[in-house]
């Protein structure tokens, strides 16, 4: 069912002042922008070989961006998105595993992939996402 790690989610203050960054000192290129409404975020996109690196920047305090800010003032890696073919199946191999979900049900997400996520308190503390293309 999990197809490749698709991304890794980095949260940062700035994607003005991140982008560079990566474009500059890594020589790689953004391939979009996007804001996420739902997740209060602004999104950069980069590929580096077959794993995507998706920048977050909080649009409101009540992000979780932001609050993941809070604690981590210089940003960091906020979590690892896994690619599938069967999302609601993989939610429901980690509920049976007795793992907590933080959604129980796919939503919208960026880059048009619908999206979930498993708590860190039961994934010993890295924050996993699952994502699909939202035609599945």
């Amino acid at each position: 069912m999990l197809q490749k790690i698709d991304h890794l989610g980095i949260a940062v203050k700035s994607l003005d002042e991140s982008v560079p960054y990566y474009e500059k000192a890594l020589g790689l290129k953004c391939e979009h922008r996007e804001e996420v409404p739902s997740q209060k975020v602004r999104t950069a996109f980069f590929q580096c070989g077959e794993v995507h690196l998706e920048l977050l920047e909080p649009t409101s305090p009540e992000s979780p961006i932001a609050k993941f800010l809070e604690k981590n003032p210089n940003g960091g890696i906020h979590h690892i998105a896994f690619a599938t073919d069967d999302i609601s199946g993989q939610l429901k191999q980690a509920s049976g595993a007795g793992i907590k979900l933080i959604h129980e049900q796919p939503f919208e997400g960026a880059a048009n992939k619908l999206v979930a996520f498993l708590h860190p308190k039961s994934t010993f503390g890295v924050l996993t996402e699952f994502c699909a293309p939202k035609n599945q």
